[in-house]
């Protein structure tokens, strides 16, 4: 697993944020998956260096976590993957290109010998998946659950009684030593954040 940060500009409802977010290749030294291809094709492409992509992975549609997706993809001829409940947002972004293949809950990636289970965690957007890699300990959560509290809901197409029960039902009922790898900022474990459920919902958070 590789991780690298690139930079750039979130854009949703009118308004604008610098971001530094998260992007991860996950595989072995022949091939390997992008999760999350943010504002830096070229970046993600030297980090990647000579192995095959086997697919560019969206956790959601969120221009920051998918704006060098099209470009990462025409370089190494890999589909782009997204769940399909996040079409609109990705027309945002990229109005005459549709994903290559859906993203459906259950569904099995493997690259470089690593499996990734895809959980539709909706609430952030109504396409958010997280991606549970059992053999890793890892669940990498785009942005659905960080240290400390749940992803932002308070824009459109975002719902935060939808991300709590995403959340509680898909994400805290991994094992406890399980790593969140999240969009922005550094990680957690599931058995760190479990205990603060109850107080997020009555802080409406």
């Amino acid at each position: 697993m590789h991780h690298l940060v690139t930079s750039g500009t979130f854009r949703l409802d009118g308004g604008e944020w610098e971001v530094d977010n998260n992007v991860w290749i996950v595989g072995d030294d022949r091939t390997a998956v992008v999760i999350d291809a943010a504002h830096d094709h070229e970046a993600i492409a030297r980090a990647l260096g000579d192995r095959e992509l086997m697919a560019v992975v969206c956790t959601h549609a969120h221009n920051d976590h998918i704006n060098a997706a099209a470009r990462l993809a025409d370089l190494t001829d890999a589909p782009i993957l997204l769940h399909p409940a996040d079409a609109e947002l990705w027309a945002m972004v990229y109005p005459d290109r549709e994903p290559d293949a859906p993203l459906l809950d259950g569904e099995i990636l493997s690259a470089g010998g690593v499996d990734l289970q895809v959980l539709h965690t909706p609430g952030h957007s109504p396409g958010a998946v997280s991606l549970y890699a059992p053999d890793l300990g890892t669940v990498f959560t785009g942005d659905t659950l960080f240290q400390g509290g749940p992803g932002a809901t308070g824009r459109s197409f975002s719902d935060f009684p939808t991300i709590i029960e995403s959340i509680r039902g898909r994400l805290l009922s991994l094992p406890g030593e399980t790593v969140v790898r999240t969009g922005h900022g550094g990680p957690t474990t599931v058995g760190g954040e479990a205990p603060h459920l109850a107080e997020w919902i009555d802080r409406g958070y």
